[in-house]
C-alpha cells in the first residue's frame, strides 16, 4: 500500500470515527454540496440545496442582529455605570463651590466630555463675586436665554435633552475653547416655581460623541440629579 493510501485510510478512519467534525465545519458541508450539486449535471436543480443556501443566509442575518443585541448591551450597562459614578461623585461636595469646581473636573472626567458648563439665568446686572470665581464651570445669561439657545430661534416644545452636533461651539458658552466643540448635550435644568431656568452643557471635540439619533435616558437621570442638587444650593 502506497504512502497516498496509508495518509487516505487514516483521514477516513478519522472521518468515521468523528462524522461531527465534517457536519461542524461550514466551509466542508458546502464543498461537499458545491460537488453533489456537479456530480449531477447542469440539468437538475437541486431545491434542497437552494433551501439551504436561503437559511444560511438567514442564520448570517439572525447572528448579526444577536451581536449587535450583545454589544448594545454591554454599551448601555457601561453607559449606566458611568452615569452612576459621575452622579456619587458630584453629590460628594459639601459645599457650593466646590459642587461646581468638581463639575468641570473629576466628573467631567469620568463622563468622558471635554467640557462642562453651567448657564443661569438672572435679571440683576451686578457682577457677583461668586461667579467669577468659577468662571471656568459657570456663566449667566439674562431670561429667555436657556430657550433659544436649546431651541435655536424655532418655537418648538423644548425637550429636556437635546444632543447635536456642530461646526463649532457657542462663544458665549464655551469661550475661547468653542473652536474646538463639534458635539454637544444640552440639559434644560428646572429649579422649582419661583426661579428662573438653568442649562447643563457637555461640550465635545468628537463630532459623533453627541448626535440626534442617540438616547437620552441617561442624560436625562443625570440632569434630573443635577438640578435637584442645585436646588438645595439655591435655597
Amino acid at each position: 500500500m502506497s504512502s497516498t493510501q496509508r495518509i487516505e485510510e487514516s483521514i477516513r478512519d478519522s472521518i468515521i470515527s468523528r462524522p461531527d467534525i465534517i457536519l461542524d465545519d461550514k466551509d466542508l458541508m458546502q464543498a461537499l454540496i458545491a460537488a453533489n450539486e456537479r456530480a449531477m449535471g447542469g440539468n437538475i436543480i437541486d431545491l434542497r440545496g437552494i433551501a439551504m443556501e436561503r437559511l444560511e443566509a438567514r442564520l448570517d442575518r439572525l447572528e448579526d442582529t444577536h451581536r449587535s443585541v450583545i454589544a448594545a448591551a454591554y454599551e448601555n450597562l457601561a453607559g449606566t455605570n458611568q452615569i452612576h459614578r459621575a452622579v456619587l461623585r458630584m453629590l460628594d461636595p459639601v459645599e457650593f463651590e466646590p459642587f461646581l469646581h468638581d463639575l468641570g473636573g473629576e466628573v467631567a472626567q469620568i463622563l468622558r466630555v471635554d467640557h462642562i458648563r453651567l448657564v443661569l439665568e438672572t435679571a440683576q446686572e451686578d457682577d457677583d463675586p461668586v461667579v467669577s470665581r468659577l468662571g471656568d464651570v459657570l456663566s449667566v445669561a439674562e431670561p429667555g436665554f436657556v430657550e433659544t439657545y436649546v431651541g435655536e430661534g424655532r418655537e418648538a416644545p423644548l425637550r429636556q435633552v437635546v444632543l447635536r452636533q456642530l461646526q463649532r461651539g457657542n462663544e458665549a458658552i464655551f469661550g475661547e475653547r468653542a473652536e474646538w466643540i463639534r458635539s454637544e448635550a444640552c440639559l434644560r435644568l428646572d429649579f422649582g416655581p419661583g426661579r428662573l431656568p438653568g442649562l447643563l452643557v457637555m461640550g465635545s471635540e468628537d463630532p459623533h460623541q453627541f448626535t440626534p439619533q442617540q438616547g437620552t435616558d441617561l442624560l436625562s437621570f443625570f440632569g434630573g440629579v443635577f438640578e435637584r442638587a442645585m436646588r438645595r444650593w439655591l435655597a
